[in-house]
């Protein structure tokens, strides 16, 4: 398919999947018009291989959605912020989740590609973004010196970055008072391309399950601690440990 038709052949693929949708439940897109009730809010990188209803098997209408490149929260964003407040208060989702994931562009990009002590060089915008990336990779340094793969230390990376961004959405008061209610979960996740699996890294309110998932799929370094497997069913979600 030649590039330029990629949007064309986009337009046709979309024609064909609604009226498929439409064949198969003809009061799908009727009872999708009427308004939302998603359980779960994801906030994930806009990495083009991880989209969250795909990846999860899920509907139109069942995630609410934010990302952003290298899925980073920061309390200085309004715009993740009023994600997740209007998720949160408004339409009440059960579950928020942070997912970071393998091969991220924006990990890779702040951690050295030639084994010095400096950062892959990047500027603009993108260089402004990354910065809360380049502080984790300081802040760990000697960690992530010792991990000799670059997939595998850019893993880590991302997961260093799921756990400092779940400390950012537990400080939110629209988030503090609805898990004190009893009615939000908060998670913090990693998905990885090579397999397809997400797992849960334990950080925000799913507690003790995996610290980290670092080599995952990729044939790297022994992982410490048990695998669990996110699964979501209806309201609610549970762990398939391994």
């Amino acid at each position: 398919m030649a590039q330029e038709d990629s949007f064309l052949y986009a337009l046709s693929s979309n024609n064909a999947w609604a009226g498929y949708k439409a064949h198969q439940n003809p009061n799908f897109f009727p009872k999708l018009a009427s308004g939302q009730t998603p359980q779960i809010l994801w906030l994930g990188c806009s990495d083009s291989r991880c989209p969250e209803t795909t990846i999860l098997g899920l509907q139109p209408g069942d995630v609410f959605t934010h990302r952003n490149v290298a899925n980073i929260v920061s309390p200085t964003d309004i715009n993740t912020a009023a994600v997740v407040e209007y998720a949160v208060a408004n339409l009440r989702v059960r579950h928020v989740v942070l997912c970071g994931h393998t091969g991220c562009g924006g990990c890779i990009a702040s951690l050295p590609s030639d084994g010095s002590d400096s950062n892959t060089r990047v500027g603009g915008v993108l260089g402004t973004w990354l910065t809360p990336l380049r502080a984790l990779r300081a802040a760990h340094g000697e960690e992530l010196d010792g991990i000799k793969d670059a997939s595998i230390r850019a893993a880590r990376l991302a997961e260093l970055n799921v756990e400092a961004g779940v400390r950012v959405l537990m400080a939110m008061g629209c988030v503090q008072d609805a898990v004190q209610e009893g009615r939000l979960e908060v998670h913090g996740c990693l998905f990885d391309i090579a397999s397809g699996r997400i797992r849960d890294l334990g950080f925000g309110t799913t507690k003790g399950y995996v610290r980290r998932a670092v080599g995952a799929g990729t044939g790297g370094e022994e992982v410490r601690g048990r695998h669990a497997q996110l699964v979501f069913r209806g309201g609610s979600a549970s762990m398939a440990v391994r």
